[in-house]
């Protein structure tokens, strides 16, 4: 539990109002899974984002940096420690020339929209990821052939000092679903977008064409954390997943999705350890059947065992 001492230093870099003690995480992510965290605190702006970044540091409480949720899923036992959201308050989103700057809690859907509406194309791709900058950055977030790494040119981030740094694409170390920042004490605060001139027709028929893909072959009627497993080698998770005879095969109230199998999703009672369950049993028979290691694209924070 976090101690009243750690509390009232919180409450020292942000207002009471944005401080909520024991909050259920189910409420925070688009799974719909999660237990309490010890102290969940709701971001501004990057000053509170440094001052608390350092002292929880120095203090050694445990904390973990979130933007809306969308690729995470919470322990039933919580989060022992301190929640740090970027949401609303760091997501200004501003154009210069072919230049896309955004703040790390702006939504991937914002900032595509931002460029079309300025005719900038290269995040059409984006449109329908349904997570903010920061996160879709640390992930290399990737659909229908896009990828991060194509549009991003440069990466602040606020270190374990909370000091600013710079990072260009090439220090980023981007790869399939992940970067330097993946296992970095580093938080990104802004990013910027390189695109190219294009055309706002064009770029408004591409997104809708993307959308209407979504709506036809992912299961966006129920709570998930998108796409459960990375792709593998040469293969799809999907596809593996359904061949292996695990379409709709389902522990507690989670699922594999009849609709697209590599998505996991919650039909209303779903529990953290019915998700992990449910891995786990996909992983084994996806091995036995095909000896390929399916590894989660998810993030798994808590007390319960973390899968890889």
């Amino acid at each position: 539990m976090i101690s009243k001492a750690v509390i009232e230093a919180i409450q020292r870099f942000v207002p009471y109002e944005n401080i909520r003690l024991q909050e259920p995480m189910a409420d925070h992510t688009t799974f719909r899974i999660g237990g309490p965290a010890d102290c969940f605190v709701q971001l501004e702006n990057e000053q509170q984002l440094k001052k608390l970044q350092k002292y929880l540091g120095l203090a050694g409480v445990p904390f973990f940096v979130m933007g809306n949720g969308s690729n995470l899923l919470v322990s039933d036992a919580g989060y022992r420690g301190v929640i740090l959201q970027i949401g609303s308050g760091m997501s200004d989103i501003s154009v210069e020339g072919c230049r896309v700057v955004a703040k790390a809690g702006a939504s991937l859907a914002q900032v595509a929209r931002k460029a079309l509406e300025y005719g900038l194309t290269g995040l059409e791709f984006a449109s329908g990821i349904p997570g903010t900058v920061g996160g879709g950055v640390v992930m290399n977030a990737g659909a229908y052939g896009g990828e991060m790494c194509q549009v991003v040119t440069q990466v602040n981030v606020v270190n374990q000092d909370g000091e600013t740094m710079e990072l260009d694409n090439e220090t980023m170390e981007f790869g399939y679903r992940t970067s330097v920042i993946r296992h970095s004490t580093f938080t990104i605060t802004e990013v910027v977008f390189s695109l190219e001139p294009g055309d706002r027709e064009a770029i408004k028929v591409k997104m809708e064409e993307l959308a209407g893909r979504r709506r036809e072959k992912q299961p966006l009627e129920y709570p998930s954390a998108g796409s459960t497993f990375k792709r593998p080698e040469g293969n799809f998770a999907g596809k593996l997943i359904m061949e292996a005879g695990f379409r709709g095969f389902q522990i507690g109230g989670a699922r594999v999705s009849d609709k697209h199998c590599g998505f996991i999703i919650n039909t209303g009672n779903a529990t953290a350890r019915d998700v992990l369950d449910v891995i786990a049993r996909i992983q084994a028979g996806v091995k036995d059947k095909f000896h390929v290691d399916l590894e989660t694209e998810i993030v798994f924070i808590g007390s319960q065992r973390e899968t890889t």
